[in-house]
Formats: structure tokens, sequence, C-alpha cells
């Protein structure tokens, strides 16, 4: 072995001197040849301590090659996954990394080998640890990265960040990819050839789709919005998943989602954006496949009170299905929110027929008591929902908009204008028949 050892030893010395004169000839192709000749040889005899030193060693050499580094970074690579144990492939990733660090030109090599040892660190359950290793490195700003890869490397990013339940910085991260890049990428793939001076590299074959990553960047936005209940959100999310082609075109996998969609619509609180996303998935014709949860969202457009002790009684094991399929994450709190929901629906629909309602009578349409009745009501009123003011020693809740004075004013000159106008067209008919009249009597 001693013997082995030397006599490697002796064959590295000889072609370290040759690299040597390689680079001071600045003779690019034989010093990468030398430098790749001496980490074959550590790689044959499997001497894992010295080809560590010779990595460092190589790249510490004085003047030495940008080309020769980057194509020894590129060869060590390929051998991390021919290391015997975790320790020594731990080591090389390690001494490579710490070659690399600064140097733009094996920037993309660095990425990669950072994502590796964040997941040896992952594996063995250093979450914080992988994460803060993957927010190291920016691989926005690397232009020679293929955008799937980028892409896939940032959703890395904040799927650590999740883990680690570090909400604040994976929605800084998310904010790193546009989901326009997800949109526009069919129509720019087939220009790539005609670019001849395009430098970008090709991604390693592990690396997803971009259809596969929007589908993971949606679910993972999905877990950042479940965080903090922003069913709205969660239901854009889902809206997105759906119009994959790969879903769409799959009955077991659009059902699921359809049914996540509309149970996240009910759940959000009434606006614009919610009212537009129920009406536009109740024109979707796949949704006659779920004939319940089309019943579900008509309920909430139609302009009628909605009993909720019914409403519960029907869709009570729809509910709770969906919350075995999901994990519970339509829990008690989805529940709750359900039901205030419907009751936010109901004050709507009475204040469009009402203009005076007693509170007593408001309470009894909404199936709950006063106290009740007037809370949601006064929420709904200070998240300017709607309308409304309460007289409370009589009890009385009016929900017409008190008029401003030139409003009123203004509304008074139209009638006038309105009246002027009737008594102008009534005298010129009298007029006309009193002419016909006298023309008739002439006859």
């Amino acid at each position: 072995m001693e013997n082995g050892g030397g006599n490697l030893d002796a064959k590295i010395e000889t072609l370290l001197n040759v690299e040597k004169q390689m680079r001071q000839a600045g003779d690019v192709a034989g010093t990468r040849k030398a430098v790749s000749d001496i980490l074959q040889l550590c790689f044959d005899a499997r001497a894992w301590k010295t080809l560590n030193d010779q990595i460092v060693l190589l790249s510490k050499r004085r003047g030495q090659l940008k080309q020769a580094v980057q194509a020894m970074v590129q060869q060590a690579m390929q051998y991390i996954d021919q290391t015997p144990d975790l320790d020594t492939k731990t080591e090389l990733i390690k001494t490579l990394n710490s070659v690399s660090a600064g140097k733009i030109y094996v920037e993309i090599e660095r990425a990669r080998l950072i994502k590796k040892l964040a997941k040896i660190k992952e594996d063995q359950g250093l979450i914080a640890e992988a994460a803060d290793l993957m927010q190291e490195i920016a691989v926005e700003t690397f232009g020679a990265m293929a955008k799937t890869e980028k892409t896939a490397f940032i959703l890395e990013q904040v799927r650590l960040c999740l883990d680690h339940q570090d909400y604040v910085r994976a929605q800084i991260l998310s904010r790193k990819i546009s989901p326009r890049v997800f949109e526009a990428e069919t129509s720019k793939e087939k220009k790539k050839p005609k670019e001849g001076e395009s430098v970008v590299e090709e991604p390693p074959a592990d690396i997803p789709s971009l259809l596969e990553l929007k589908k993971v960047y949606y679910q993972l936005m999905i877990r950042y919005h479940s965080h903090s209940n922003d069913y709205l959100e969660i239901c854009r999310c889902y809206k997105a998943i759906y119009e994959i082609p790969s879903v769409k075109e799959d009955p077991s996998q659009w059902i699921p989602v359809l049914r996540k969609i509309c149970w996240y619509l009910v759940l959000s609180p009434h606006d614009p954006m919610q009212s537009s996303l129920i009406n536009s998935t109740l024109e979707d014709k796949n949704l006659s496949e779920i004939p319940q949860f089309r019943l579900l969202l008509k309920q909430l457009v139609t302009m009628e009170v909605i009993q909720w002790t019914s409403l519960w009684n029907t869709f009570k094991v729809e509910f709770e299905n969906e919350n075995n399929m999901l994990g519970g994450s339509l829990g008690e709190k989805a529940a709750e929110d359900l039901r205030l929901r419907v009751i936010e629906h109901n004050i709507l629909v009475v204040s469009k027929y009402y203009s005076r309602i007693s509170l007593k009578r408001l309470a009894d349409l909404l199936c709950l008591g006063i106290q009740e009745a007037e809370k949601h009501l006064s929420e709904m009123v200070v998240s300017k929902a709607l309308i409304a003011k309460i007289d409370r020693p009589v009890g009385i809740v009016s929900f017409q908009t008190a008029k401003d004075s030139n409003d009123t004013l203004n509304s008074w000159a139209m009638n006038l204008e309105k009246l002027l106008d009737l008594v102008e067209k009534s005298c010129h008919q009298i007029h006309k028949e009193t002419m016909v009249h006298k023309t008739a009597l002439q006859v």
C-alpha cells in the first residue's frame, strides 16, 4: 500500500511539472489535460483525500487558467456519486464548493454542488441548515443557467423555507418567479435554435419540464397561502393547476382539483374577484360532472336567503370527505368560515330587497340571535362590503345610502326638469287636439 501511495505521488509530481510548463506557456488544452489526468489518477487509486488536496492545490497555483479550473470542477463533480461513503462525499462537495466560491465561470457548478449538499443536510433532518445553504445562491442572476433549472432551484429554496416554517422568506423567494414564465415558454423554445450565439447551458436530465414546475410552484403557493387561510389565493392557485393541459385531459386529476376550486370559492369572502371566479367556474362544462358542487355555487350566486342548517346537512358529508382527502386542511376553522360566508351572503340578499328592516326580523331571516346578527352586520359595514346604519334604541337597520346635499339638489332639479317636460308635452298634445277639432268643425 505504501509503495502504491508513493507511486501515485511520483506520478502526480510528474504531471504537476507538465501542468506548470503548459500553464506558463499559456496552453489551455495542455493545462486542462494535465489537470484532468491528475484527478483521474487520484480517482482510479480511490485516494479521496489526495484528490481533495490536489483540487485545492491546482486551483491556487499562480496564474491558473479559468478553463483548467472549470474543467477540473466539472470532472470532479462526476466523481461525487461514486464516493464510498457519505463523509467522503460531503468532504468532496465542500472542497469543490470552496474552490468554486466567488468564481463567476463556475457559478452554475457551485449552485448544483450546494443543491447536493442541501439534499444531504435535509436527509439528515437539518432542514434549517439546508435552507440557509440554498439561500446563499442567487440563481436569478445566472445568465448561463437554463430557465427550467433556475426555476427548479428557486422552487427548492421556497420548499425548504416552508418546511422550516419561514413564511416571510418563502414569500420573498417565490416573488423571484413570475407566473408568466410558465405561459410564454413554449413559443420561445422554438426560437432558441435560431440564436447562434446562445450560451445558455442545457439543464441536467433530472430537471422537470416547465409545466411540471408550474404545478410544483402552485402547490408550494397553496402551502404558503394555507398558512394565512387566504382562501381566494388558494382557489386561484388551484385554478392555475386546473388549466395545465396534462391535468385538464385526465378526469382523475381535474375532478379533485375542481372540487377544491369550488370549496375555496365558497369559503372566500365576497368581493368582485370572487364573484367573477364563481361565474367563470359555473360556465365550465366540466362542472356538470360534479352536480352537487354546481348546486352549491348556484346557491351563492342566486339572490335568495340560504338556510344554513339545510345547506350544512346537504354538504356535510362532502365537506368531511374533502377534509380527509386534504389531510385536514379544511378543518374546524373552515367550517366556521363557511357558516360566516353564508351569513354574509344572506345579509347582502336582505340589503338588496329591504331599504329598512327591524333588527329582530333581520335576526329571524339569518336564523341568529339579535346580538350575533348585529355583530355580523357591523363587521360587514366596517369591511365596506355594504352600507348600513343601525338605530339601536328603535332597533331599525337602514340600508339606504346617506345622500349628499348636492345629490339631493341634483335629484330635485332632475324631477323638476321631468315635470316641466311632461307639462310641455301635455300642452302640445292639447293644442294638437284643439286644432284637429277646429278643422273638423269648419268642414
